[in-house]
């Protein structure tokens, strides 16, 4: 979800001082060794605290403009920002006139960044950079066990028409059919077809595993994704835009194809997916079920808001700085919770976010909207999921309690993309590569052929 980077929206170049721009000090005799090697050095005195000796590295400039109180200061902001520094991914110099440059990228709890440190012919520093990395390093994505050996095929198909027509891939098993299918809905912000997110595919984790296991699933990329600039030229833009137009056009293809049965579509929301499927249930009596994975009970901006305490507070403490972007957060909430919102409230009153969204919103109840439908609910939740919690999980359960048509699964040790871990969850666990956990393949699977 987008609203998990607020607080990292400006990771700033919280240090540059360069001896090009200062005026004339005493000069410091040369370091010895490669600067890759001294970079490497200077990091890990930060990383042990030991700021006396990290400045023993500098020019005179920077040991004058950055002494070891500052510089604490400094690394301090860092990981008040980015989260407790975590480890080195990657290295690389560049030339920079008659300085030389290192740049260290950093995996921090929260974000990577680039550790920037340009060196003079002496081999000392004589400028510092914390900013967001160029180039994260991510791992690739890797194939989930249960997809394998695939026994499947995959074709293009186009998922709607006309202007807001969208790209997809259906995966049909091997075999004659009719199967039952699944169409997969993704959760907020321009996601692709897989729902990618680091070398995360959870779409397409999903749509290999049920696949191998029968059953059939459309997947395709969001109209927020390909139709991005004309979607932002609209003066009213709510969900039913974002996705449920299109779910329901995928429905109609699939009805189409002949190797589906047509009287087992299912649909499967993950994050906002998952909260919009009793809307779009609620639309379509035709679908054979939902299946919801992470969705929210709890209106969208108090989720955001969580989330942004929830990472604001990850290291243990909330900086002058991140308590004033917290303030900023609260008094968009107020706008968008006010009873006089109107349509023609400014976005950037409401997170940027245009005021007919949120109208549209303000009405909707996922778990009482799904409480007055006829089709069988699975819903599942990870554990250490922060961004939709257990809160969810249990209201869903209170809403639909006594209902015979509802499943419920929560998983020990699983994330919003319902992977593996321990400890808890935070951004920087979704640039591991790992797949969706397989007991939750397995149980969609068995839903499905039980229903």
């Amino acid at each position: 979800m987008p609203w998990r980077r607020l607080l990292l929206a400006a990771i700033l170049a919280c240090v540059l001082l360069s001896a090009a721009c200062s005026r004339k000090t005493e000069k410091f005799p040369p370091l010895q060794g490669e600067i890759t090697e001294l970079a490497g050095e200077f990091l890990s005195l930060l990383r042990a605290g030991d700021y006396t000796e990290a400045v023993t590295y500098f020019d005179a400039t920077m040991k004058k403009e950055l002494p070891a109180g500052k510089l604490q200061e400094a690394w301090e902001a860092v990981q008040h920002q980015a989260g407790p520094y975590r480890q080195e991914v990657a290295q690389r110099t560049e030339e920079l006139g008659r300085y030389r440059v290192v740049i260290i990228t950093a995996r921090f709890a929260l974000a990577q960044l680039d550790i920037r440190l340009t060196f003079n012919s002496d081999n000392r520093i004589a400028g510092l950079y914390f900013l967001p990395a160029e180039n994260p390093v991510t791992a690739e994505y890797q194939p989930p066990s249960y997809g394998l050996p695939a026994k499947y095929s995959e074709q293009d198909v186009t998922v709607g028409k006309g202007e807001w027509a969208l790209p997809g891939t259906l995966t049909v098993p091997d075999g004659e059919g009719p199967f039952p299918a699944v169409i997969l809905v993704h959760g907020s912000g321009p996601q692709d077809r897989d729902e990618t997110i680091g070398p995360n595919k959870p779409f397409k984790d999903l749509a290999l595993g049920l696949a191998n296991r029968g059953i059939a699933v459309l997947r395709y990329d969001k109209r927020t994704k390909v139709h991005g600039a004309k979607i932002a030229s609209l003066s009213a833009f709510t969900v039913r835009e974002e996705s449920i137009e299109d779910a329901l056009a995928a429905f109609s293809l699939l009805q189409a194809e002949s190797k589906i049965r047509d009287d087992k579509i299912f649909l499967l929301g993950h994050s906002l997916g998952g909260t919009l499927a009793p809307r779009i249930g609620a639309e379509n009596n035709n679908l054979a079920g939902l299946i919801i994975l992470a969705g929210a009970v709890r209106p969208l901006e108090e989720l955001i808001l969580e989330q942004s305490r929830y990472l604001a507070e990850a290291d243990g403490t909330v900086n002058e700085a991140e308590a004033a972007q917290l303030e900023l957060l609260e008094q968009s909430i107020k706008h968008i919770r006010d009873p006089k919102l109107a349509p023609d409230t400014p976005p950037a009153q409401l997170l940027n976010i245009p005021a007919s969204y949120w109208l549209d919103l303000r009405g909707y109840n996922p778990a009482a909207t799904a409480m007055n439908l006829q089709l069988p609910l699975l819903i599942l939740q990870g554990e250490r999921d922060y961004q939709v919690t257990m809160e969810d999980f249990a209201l869903w359960q209170e809403y639909l309690a006594g209902s015979g048509n509802v499943t419920f699964k929560s998983y020990a040790g699983l994330n919003h993309l319902f992977q593996a871990g321990e400890g808890n969850s935070l951004p920087a666990e979704y640039e591991e590569a790992k797949n969706i956990d397989a007991a939750v393949i397995h149980d969609i699977a068995d839903w499905i052929r039980a229903h």
